[in-house]
């Protein structure tokens, strides 16, 4: 078995560009089990993935333009339509729909899933240009995150040795 030390320490980046429900799933569930295996990891927050670094999260799921999203109802696996998903208040029932599956199923949620990360050691840099093109307040933002550009993820990546794009 590898030992691992820091010469030769494991390292993952991740940069995080959506901010739905159903998209804050990936980065930290592979965030956390990589924490778990020993990996040093770093996630970057761009764009819409920014808000997720928000004390206050409100996630929703936009079936629109997922011609492909399938949801468990009525004993088997139905597919929405574009033209259901484009009429007003589907979003809201969906994310309602997700929400009640994610509990029943026993999944964690991101919030729960983001501190598991906290505690885990994983880094997280939310990008300056996005906080101030959405006129994001910082103090709207969980303690703990950095705050860098283009060039700190560009650091981040070079020396890592997975780097994921989400």
């Amino acid at each position: 078995m590898e030992t691992t030390s820091p010469q030769n320490a494991k390292t993952m980046s991740i940069i995080v560009t959506k901010g739905t429900l159903d998209w804050a799933y990936p980065p930290f569930i592979l965030a956390t089990t990589a924490a778990a295996m020993d990996v040093k990891v770093s996630m970057f927050f761009t764009f819409y993935g920014l808000g997720l670094l928000k004390k206050k999260l409100d996630l929703q799921i936009s079936p629109l333009g997922k011609p492909d999203m399938e949801m468990p109802m009525m004993g088997m696996h139905m597919k929405m339509p574009n033209l259901i998903a484009a009429l007003p208040g589907v979003n809201a029932a969906s994310t309602t729909m997700m929400k009640n599956l994610i509990k029943k199923k026993g999944v964690a949620s991101i919030e729960d899933l983001r501190a598991a990360a906290i505690e885990s050691d994983v880094e997280f840099i939310g990008c300056q240009m996005t906080l101030d093109l959405f006129e994001l307040d910082r103090k709207d933002m969980i303690d703990g995150m950095t705050l860098g550009g283009a060039a700190t993820y560009m650091e981040k990546a070079l020396n890592s040795h997975i780097n994921l794009f989400i």
